[in-house]
């Protein structure tokens, strides 16, 4: 049987990707010109999630955390730790299970 797609998914547009030039030119329209997040989305075509969370982050960046949010440093900081604990955690997986094949053949 095939499943039928819903038509949301089949109406939504590519994925998009933006420069960070752009990306800071909508932060800076929002922070430092004072338009609202939801007049610039639809000026620039833009989904208001999209561009708050942009502003979010930019915020972050100016205070330095101070937000509450994490800047773009931290945020790439705790990837990079994510992706180690990953790789950590096979790591150790392998060993476990190489320490209990040889007990077995070894006791």
């Amino acid at each position: 049987m095939v499943p039928i797609m819903d038509e949301t998914k089949l109406n939504r547009r590519p994925r998009r990707s933006f420069t960070d030039e752009f990306k800071a030119g909508v932060v800076r329209l929002v922070l430092d010109e004072g338009k609202t997040q939801s007049q610039v989305a639809r000026d620039l075509e833009l989904s208001q999630t999209t561009v708050a969370a942009w502003v979010k982050h930019a915020r972050a960046d100016r205070t330095n955390g101070k937000s509450g949010h994490l800047t773009t440093a931290e945020r790439g900081e705790l990837a990079e730790l994510r992706k180690e604990v990953r790789t950590l955690r096979i790591e150790r997986d392998i060993l476990k299970k190489a320490a209990a094949f040889f007990a077995k053949y070894h006791a």
